[in-house]
């Protein structure tokens, strides 16, 4: 079967997913839009970058072209492609996946396979948490029942997902189950003894320390000085929890003030690219994700990869699936410091075992590429 996926930009996390779903069905990727390094910094991290490791390789691929005004991927408006029809009608595809329907292009893709009479897949990630005014909630309620429909069979990545389109009534049999996933190998392999005893070293963290992990872009709505508050009450009760810091953004020398006052020692590692990520993962005993707003938040796939647990806010789009096992991860209510605090102390102390690993596996890449295909064979059966 021969499948087009269209996307916005080539993303760190899906390039894994496309070269394994290259090796099942004849694939083929569209992207809307090629983000510069000077485009990625003003995304949140702070500075300019390229990805370090491959994220187009070991699958067939090209770029549409992109007549919006001002060209990017944060406006529904930014990824523009007309042309997406002439494309789909000359690849001769037998359905279409898109990565979600927040941007122009992905309504485009939509109408022109419509037109072309191929059925359309989609794996998105929204949820019910994520904030939204009373107007927006009643005019989705009213239209969303009908326009999700037009998508012949959905992929969902975890438990709010899947609630999500039962929310809006679709039909529970075109469902199927594509979890939000990484490149477990690739953290595990680099995730070594050795890799955490050489960065702990080079930071002049001892050898016994506690150390919780925050990687990401430093900026308000990952609620970064909760954890500042969280660690110093931590210290007070007996547990020297230490913060290690991978990522960059507005509020980074902000935090670092607020652990020096708090009397909680900070390692700095700034930006930290993908390659260096699992020795990142490895020096930590857990990573913290308290963010306010997160679809979904794929750095606690990593870290679980590294077989490290994760306490994550309740905001957080993977809580029910990634902290079900209490040895792999917890969560806590959302900007209660508190509250943090304590499932941390609890994480951090606990006997340390293969579940996070093991949780990682189960929201691999395989159950991913499992997922699609299912829904692409639905859709194969269902056509006349």
């Amino acid at each position: 079967m021969r499948l087009a996926v269209l996307t916005t930009h080539p993303i760190q996390y899906y390039g894994p997913l496309f070269r394994e779903l290259a090796r099942r069905v004849d694939l083929k990727v569209l992207f809307a839009h090629w983000a510069s390094p000077d485009e990625q910094g003003r995304a949140g991290f702070g500075h300019a970058f390229d990805w370090d490791i491959d994220i187009t390789g070991g699958y067939a691929h090209s770029f549409l072209a992109n007549t919006a005004r001002r060209p990017g991927t944060d406006t529904f408006r930014g990824c523009d492609t007309p042309d997406i029809g002439e494309r789909l009608r000359a690849g001769g595809y037998d359905a279409l996946l898109l990565t979600g329907w927040g941007s122009k292009t992905y309504l485009q893709g939509l109408l022109a396979a419509k037109r072309l009479g191929l059925p359309v897949l989609v794996r998105g990630d929204s949820h019910l948490g994520t904030p939204r005014s009373t107007a927006r909630t009643a005019l989705k309620a009213c239209l969303y029942p009908a326009f999700l429909r037009m998508f012949d069979a959905a992929a969902y990545v975890g438990a709010r997902s899947r609630a999500y389109y039962a929310h809006y009534r679709y039909p529970a049999e075109r469902l199927f189950f594509s979890p939000h996933c990484v490149d477990t190998g690739r953290f595990a392999a680099g995730a070594t003894p050795e890799a955490r005893e050489g960065l702990r070293r080079r930071l002049g963290i001892g050898a016994a320390t506690p150390v919780a992990l925050l990687a990401g872009k430093l900026i308000v709505r990952k609620r970064p000085f909760d954890l500042v508050t969280a660690a110093a009450s931590c210290r007070r009760r007996g547990v020297p929890v230490e913060i290690l810091v991978a990522g960059s953004g507005p509020l980074e020398e902000e935090i670092a003030a607020a652990a020096a006052r708090a009397e909680v020692p900070m390692h700095r590692l700034g930006f930290c690219n993908q390659s260096r990520l699992p020795e990142v993962y490895a020096a930590s005993d857990c990573l913290v994700l308290a963010s306010d707003i997160e679809t979904w938040g794929l750095v606690a796939n990593e870290a679980l990869a590294c077989n490290r647990p994760i306490v994550v806010s309740d905001a957080c789009g993977c809580v029910p699936d990634l902290t079900q096992d209490p040895l792999a991860g917890r969560s806590f209510r959302t900007g209660d410091p508190d509250a943090l605090s304590d499932a941390l102390t609890r994480v951090i102390t606990m006997t340390r075992t293969e579940a996070p690993r093991a949780l990682a596996q189960r929201y691999g890449l395989s159950a991913a590429t499992d997922g699609i295909e299912a829904a692409l064979q639905s859709v194969r059966r269902r056509r006349p």
